[in-house]
């Protein structure tokens, strides 16, 4: 299998396993909310921060003291914690594909390049997901987000 061909015919744990990526434990809420819904055939995810071991990978910026390619790979690392949220709540097996991702970007004054950051994420999803993991997207540029962090995500996914 290759560029996640034929992903649905197996689970997507295993696919996970064959790429070599481990999904992280679900992140304590930090505030009042829970880390992802049910309704009907979605399930939304509260926005998700890079957490590593229940702490922040790093805080800034990004465009000022955060590299934007840094921030790529904490937008994957805020895709992987949505990722263990879906499957805590329902098992990641029962996703049928990915429909939307939304990618907050803490931007610095002058910074426009929201959209690379969040490619971060949505490569991740592709290489997992294959074809399923094709979603629409935001990447909005904001000026702060919770504790520092550079980045934050959510997905919506669908069901089988």
């Amino acid at each position: 299998m290759t560029s996640g061909q034929g992903a649905q015919a197996q689970s997507w744990h295993a696919r996970l396993a064959e790429l070599g990526i481990r999904l992280p434990p679900v992140a304590a809420p930090v505030a009042s909310y829970v880390p992802a819904v049910r309704s009907g055939q979605l399930v939304f995810t509260s926005g998700q921060l890079p957490f590593v071991d229940g702490g922040l990978r790093r805080t800034g910026k990004v465009g000022g003291s955060v590299d934007p390619e840094d921030a790529a790979a904490d937008a994957k690392l805020c895709a992987l914690n949505a990722l263990a949220a879906v499957d805590e709540l329902v098992g990641l097996d029962q996703v049928a594909r990915v429909v939307r991702v939304v990618g907050y970007v803490a931007s610095a004054e002058g910074f426009s390049g929201q959209p690379r950051v969040v490619n971060g994420a949505s490569e991740l999803l592709g290489k997992v997901f294959g074809e399923a993991g094709r979603h629409a997207r935001s990447a909005v540029g904001v000026a702060e987000l919770p504790l520092g962090a550079p980045v934050e995500i959510e997905l919506t996914v669908e069901l089988r």
